[in-house]
């Protein structure tokens, strides 16, 4: 017979995937909605600057580990992967994520949409299809997820999402391990009431994040 206290778990959980999923749909379609005279004017803009697609899509890790083709806005120049192989030796990251402060292949309107994070607003097209949510950890590239240690595996047993305690929590001034950390604590605590909370603090990265670039 299945534990009774089990049992309650699994209905409960199942309860919050329903809610989350149905305020994922509504939300990010009211948001892009809302949002699209902000979303023209940006395509425009990354058009007019420098060559290329306006929409940069790429191939991230999801849930239980299922790939599926993440949207953003373009915000580097073209070639930015063919240069990234150059800028190898002043990764400032620990861990197998990549980044460095004034990186050369970001454009003047991609700085921008960076640092205000406009540039995640196509990934609520990926929150509709389903294959993101709203809260939950970034999803990584899949080179990335081969050098994971087992127990950070446990991010990828929910859908990646737009924010969670890491975009909140200082975002580039956190190290790897810990972030990852972080990620797992949000595996393991998720509820409504959480999701909430990081959402309206996520709002303060939308004016300007000191710690986004």
């Amino acid at each position: 017979m299945q534990n009774p206290m089990l049992k309650e778990r699994m209905q409960h959980r199942k309860i919050y995937e329903f809610i989350k999923r149905v305020a994922d749909i509504v939300c990010s379609l009211i948001a892009l909605l809302v949002l699209m005279p902000i979303l023209v004017v940006v395509a425009m803009l990354v058009k007019i600057e420098s060559e290329g697609p306006i929409i940069f899509s790429q191939e991230r890790v999801g849930k239980y580990g299922k790939t599926f083709k993440m949207y953003k806005f373009r915000s580097m120049v073209i070639n930015a992967e063919q240069i990234k192989k150059q800028l190898a030796n002043k990764n400032e990251r620990t861990g197998p994520m990549f980044k460095i402060n004034n990186d050369p292949r970001i454009t003047n309107v991609g700085r921008f949409i960076r640092r205000t994070s406009i540039d995640e607003l196509p990934q609520l097209v990926n929150i509709l299809k389903g294959e993101m949510s709203i809260v939950g950890p970034r999803p990584s590239l899949p080179n990335e997820v081969k050098e994971f240690e087992e127990w950070m595996l446990k991010r990828l047993n929910v859908k990646p999402g737009l924010t969670c305690y890491w975009q909140v929590a200082g975002r580039n001034d956190i190290e790897f391990e810990e972030w990852m950390k972080l990620d797992v604590k949000y595996v393991k605590e998720r509820n409504i009431i959480i999701d909430v909370k990081l959402i309206f603090k996520t709002f303060f990265v939308l004016f300007g994040d000191k710690n986004a670039s």
